[in-house]
């Protein structure tokens, strides 16, 4: 594969290097910050050999390559001006900025992209400080007893226990990166929760005041909400204090005061408000582990496919971490992530099984070795299971049979790990019940995936949408085909041009797309017609179809939202001709210019034409 050309695609499809901020990656994306996310172009992007899927969430446009990731990661960093992390602006006294306001529409985003921003640089610490944790008890547990009261043993737990103690610190750097300030500010202040003078204090457990007000004294280490709130605090003081010190003396006082407030509010309220949200978040865990704890495990390991896909479940991590520090164990969270992969991974086994192409065969089998041994979903997720669909169902299947097993039998983690089989000594004394758990999964999903089968035809994959770049007055064909004079349409409003002139199309593809550069002001819930109002004021409406109303949106595939900005050529609905003809609908698609906003357009009426071809 050539990387280069991808790497290119890619950022031409993203918007361009000028619309990218700054671009990294996980195991298997490619995450990009946007500038503008509308100048993405997701179906462009899909289409590309080499790529699974397209995902935004937490306010990352991300692109899944699997294999492909790392290789063309490397091409657009060397081929393109591209920062390599995201960006962020220490000195906060731009306020031109424009930032989309909070809503009640998007808290749910807003909170989501928070925490998920805020925990991502900590996961891979936990995760390997889990691991060597995992090491040391299987030394422990089966070579050397006395290995425990040894110095080497103290020394190499202390490095296995430093991402959990220290976990605040990492979460306030995330959390001050999100929100762009500056994140030492927001680590200084939340460190202090960790100071020798403090920890002492808490272990003497004598009543301490600071301005004269009482401090409770809590222990903060393994801590989330104390750092998230200590950040939010830091940012806003920061933000204040460059508005009101002058210019001359920010560098002096704007830091001081920054950790001076952030953290003496730390210790007065932050830290204890934070450990209260703690506790009740560790609360309502148990209530659901000890109630309906079977069916809580099962449902949250079916969701996670969907979970994974929208990227919410980095947004869960910093729970696992709570419930280890309180009350000690996990039995919800990291069952469920486990059996979630060892679900795809069954599902891709029975894949395997059902599948006649033995090359598809071989690869479906590599991608479940995948999700079990090593815990990487998203190739499995995006390549197999929700491309041909069925399977997703046998995923949801294994993992709401295993998480029922493991919560049945008493499976709890109880140290951080990955969510793969090498991590199954987190389970310690309830091991066996994972083991059993897991097993469950991986025979349930392949079976069900086995009996459901899979159409040998993929689902389909948007075609390649027109690249060209049309002035703001063209109108262009809205898909392939051959064009008709309205007079000649079956249909009285239409060719008597009550509505409008315009021309009609006899479709030979089953894309529709927008005829000129706009905004989509109407988009009908039913898919059968749409409206948009081009740069230049002219108003055009799209209308699929004779009676297609009457299907009430059974045959088509909206692919853009109501009020977003197009461009000519962009699909943005999906018929399906072969089942809407066949059930005798006549799929005459008409472009109807109902406001020509005083301008003279003459569109060609006739001949065969491709999208994208220029009608004026």
């Amino acid at each position: 594969m050539n990387y280069h050309k991808l790497s290119a695609e890619i950022v031409k499809n993203v918007g361009g290097v000028d619309n990218i901020k700054a671009v990294n990656h996980c195991m298997t994306r490619l995450r990009f910050n946007l500038k503008e996310v509308g100048n993405a172009n997701k179906e462009a992007l899909e289409a590309l050999d080499g790529v699974l899927g397209v995902v935004y969430a937490g306010e990352q446009y991300m692109i899944i390559l699997g294999q492909n990731l790392i290789p063309t990661y490397e091409a657009v960093i060397k081929d393109f001006d591209i920062q390599a992390s995201a960006s962020v602006d220490e000195r906060l006294d731009d306020f031109s900025k424009h930032q989309e306001p909070l809503t009640w529409k998007n808290l749910g985003t807003k909170f989501i992209g928070f925490i998920s921003a805020s925990v991502t640089p900590l996961i891979p610490g936990l995760i390997a400080g889990g691991m060597l944790k995992v090491v040391l008890l299987l030394i422990v547990s089966f070579v050397d007893a006395a290995y425990v009261k040894t110095p080497s043993y103290l020394l190499l737990s202390a490095i296995a226990d430093a991402p959990f103690y220290f976990m605040p610190i990492i979460v306030a750097y995330g959390a001050a990166t999100k929100l762009g300030g500056t994140p030492v500010y927001a680590m200084v202040a939340t460190a202090a929760l960790l100071h020798g003078n403090y920890t002492t204090m808490v272990a003497a457990a004598k009543g301490v005041t600071l301005f004269g007000i009482n401090v409770k004294l809590l222990s903060y280490g393994t801590s989330l909400l104390p750092a998230l709130l200590i950040a939010i605090v830091a940012y806003y003081a920061e933000k204040y204090l460059n508005k009101v010190v002058p210019g001359i003396f920010r560098s002096v006082f704007v830091g001081m005061g920054t950790i001076f407030i952030s953290g003496s509010l730390g210790y007065l309220i932050l830290g204890p408000l934070g450990n209260m949200l703690g506790q009740y978040i560790a609360n309502f865990f148990m209530f659901l582990n000890s109630t309906v704890g079977p069916l809580a495990v099962g449902l949250l390991a079916a969701a996670l496919p969907w979970m994974v896909m929208a990227g919410m479940h980095t947004a869960l991590a910093p729970f696992m971490t709570q419930l280890l520090s309180n009350p000690g164990y996990d039995a919800i969270l990291r069952p469920a992530f486990i059996l979630h992969n060892m679900s795809e991974g069954g599902a891709n086994l029975g894949v395997a099984a059902r599948t006649k192409n033995s090359q598809f065969r071989s690869e479906c089998i590599s991608l479940a070795i995948g999700c079990i041994v090593a815990g990487v979903t998203e190739p499995a997720i995006y390549g197999v299971n929700l491309k041909y669909r069925k399977p997703m169902y046998g995923v949801m299947a294994g993992g709401f049979v295993g998480g029922i097993i493991a919560s049945l039998l008493g499976a709890k983690a109880y140290v951080m790990g990955y969510s793969n089989l090498l991590a199954l000594p987190i389970f310690q004394k309830t091991v066996m019940a994972m083991i059993i758990a897991v097993i469950a999964a991986i025979v349930t999903s392949a079976i069900v995936t086995f009996i459901l089968g899979i159409d040998e035809k993929p689902a389909f994959k948007v075609t390649s949408p027109v690249q060209k770049t049309y002035p703001d007055d063209a109108i262009t064909a809205v898909s392939d085909g051959e064009l008709i004079d309205l007079a000649e349409v079956h249909d009285e409003t239409f060719a008597s041009k009550v509505l409008g002139d315009g021309v009609a199309l006899k479709l030979t593809s089953d894309f529709i797309c927008a005829p000129a550069n706009g905004k989509l002001v109407t988009m009908f819930p039913t898919g059968h017609a749409f409206g948009i109002v081009t740069n230049t004021g002219v108003e055009l409406l799209v209308h699929i179809g004779i009676d297609t109303v009457n299907l009430k949106g059974e045959g088509f595939d909206v692919l853009v939202q109501q009020n977003e900005i197009v461009r000519a050529g962009q699909p943005v609905v999906r018929v399906d001709r072969a089942k809407l003809e066949k059930e005798g609908y006549d799929l005459t698609t008409m472009l109807i210019i109902t406001n020509a906003n005083g301008q003279k357009i003459d569109l060609q009426t006739n001949g065969m034409v491709k999208v994208g071809t220029q009608l004026n």
